[in-house]
């Protein structure tokens, strides 16, 4: 799926003015992708007084503040923060937000989230989302405006709502050069139990016993496979505790399959015949995983001008017409 860029088009901007309240990674680069494809958007970015003199000395042209009472007069409002944070944010913004002003995320998780906004006030639009990008480090200065480029954000809007807000916040995110997918949350979460959280785990886990089983004086002895497939290890806790915590159903049930998995590779490493069925299948699902991703190219081979969705395939409980 090939668009044309939005600043390419002339695309005007769906809102007048946004708050980014979190100047992290991703809502760092919300901004700064904002201001790139639409120069006289205006821009809110609130965030804690340390955060915003990094943000001021990168990006002048916005307007900054250290309190959620600045979100007044944005039509659309962008809450970037880990899920526990985003969950307070939504029952702080009643009495905050502007009437028929559109509230979005960018969790992780969905089901908690889309709950809570269900509590606010009926002058306030709620459409979840979950930008499908990130970078091996985090906080203001790794945001960068292209880090949407070509990537899914997939929305979770709510069962019968009013399609022109999800409409109108699918524009604003092709925009900053994503391509939007509509998602129940449900299957939403179920699914990134498997893709995104299950890999945390295990990545983060495998790194903590080969550590300590090899001490410090033997990871200089690591190759690049145990450095690669440990890549994950590096998030920061303080994320993942959320993501676990409103997510613990389904990636429970994830951790049971991985764990059973282990347990029968356990009692077969003596057996030539179940080891290599192992080694095959996972190289089935490697090879798939690969095709699947063939579609996406690097920043320098996409055409100038352009952006091409992460993945043009649809996950169980995508919705097909999308946005």
């Amino acid at each position: 799926m090939i668009s044309s860029h939005p600043k390419a088009d002339g695309m005007e901007s769906p809102f007048a003015k946004i708050a980014v309240v979190g100047l992290g990674l991703i809502g760092g680069s919300v901004a700064l992708a904002a201001r790139h494809r639409w120069p006289a958007l205006s821009i809110v970015g609130i965030d804690r007084p340390e955060v915003l003199a990094r943000v001021a000395a990168r990006l002048a042209a916005i307007e900054t503040a250290a309190d959620l009472d600045s979100v007044r007069g944005a039509d659309l409002i962008v809450l970037s923060a880990p899920v526990p944070e985003i969950l307070d944010m939504l029952g702080r913004l009643p009495g905050r937000a502007d009437a028929g002003a559109i509230v979005t995320d960018v969790g992780s998780t969905k089901r908690a989230i889309v709950e809570r906004a269900g509590r606010l006030a009926p002058t306030v639009t709620f459409v979840g989302g979950h930008p499908l990008a990130g970078a091996a480090t985090s906080g203001f200065d790794s945001a960068r405006p292209d880090l949407f480029d070509g990537r899914t954000w997939l929305l979770t809007p709510t069962p019968g709502c009013d399609p022109r807000p999800v409409e109108r916040l699918c524009r604003f995110v092709s925009g900053l050069g994503a391509c939007p997918r509509a998602i129940d949350a449900q299957a939403h979460d179920r699914l990134m139990a498997a893709l995104s959280h299950l890999p945390q785990l295990a990545a983060s886990m495998l790194m903590r016993v080969a550590g300590e089983l090899a001490g410090p004086g033997g990871l200089d002895l690591a190759g690049a496979g145990l450095f690669d497939t440990t890549r994950l290890a590096a998030s920061p806790p303080e994320v993942w505790s959320g993501i676990c915590a409103t997510n613990a159903d389904h990636l429970g049930s994830a951790l049971d399959q991985y764990i059973a998995a282990l347990t029968s590779l356990r009692s077969a490493l003596t057996d030539p015949a179940r080891i290599h069925e192992a080694f095959t299948r996972a190289g089935e699902w490697r090879r798939r995983l690969e095709q699947a991703l063939v579609s996406t190219p690097g920043p320098a081979e996409r055409e100038p001008g352009t952006t091409r969705c992460a993945s043009d395939r649809r996950g169980a409980g995508s919705q097909p017409e999308g946005c």
